[in-house]
């Protein structure tokens, strides 16, 4: 809730001020990872993460791709829920191991 303040001056002026708590009440954010893949090539893999994430350039993809591959799994993104689900379970129709976990 947001408190009304007065200040006093000759304007007659309101100002909402927010609680600190109040800014830490957003939905929680998922991070959509990817796994290590002995079976698909590495080219493969970066074009699929750059067709289900699209905001991703060639350079994040090739990076998440080596992540993962060297140390099993990678960080796609941080987003909302139903993005999450969707990018996780777009990888998963390409043959792409994915999984969703809840940001701390």
């Amino acid at each position: 809730m947001s408190n009304i303040k007065f200040e006093k001056d000759n304007n007659n002026a309101a100002v909402l001020e927010k609680k600190p708590d109040e800014l830490k009440n957003k939905s929680p954010k998922y991070k959509v990872l990817l796994h290590n893949d002995p079976v698909n090539s590495m080219e493969y893999v970066t074009i699929s993460l750059r067709e289900v994430v699209p905001q991703l350039s060639e350079q994040d993809a090739i990076s998440i791709m080596l992540e993962a591959h060297n140390t099993g799994v990678g960080l796609v993104i941080v987003c909302d829920l139903e993005p999450a689900e969707f990018y996780s379970e777009s990888l998963k129709s390409k043959g792409i191991s994915s999984s969703i976990e809840k940001e701390d």
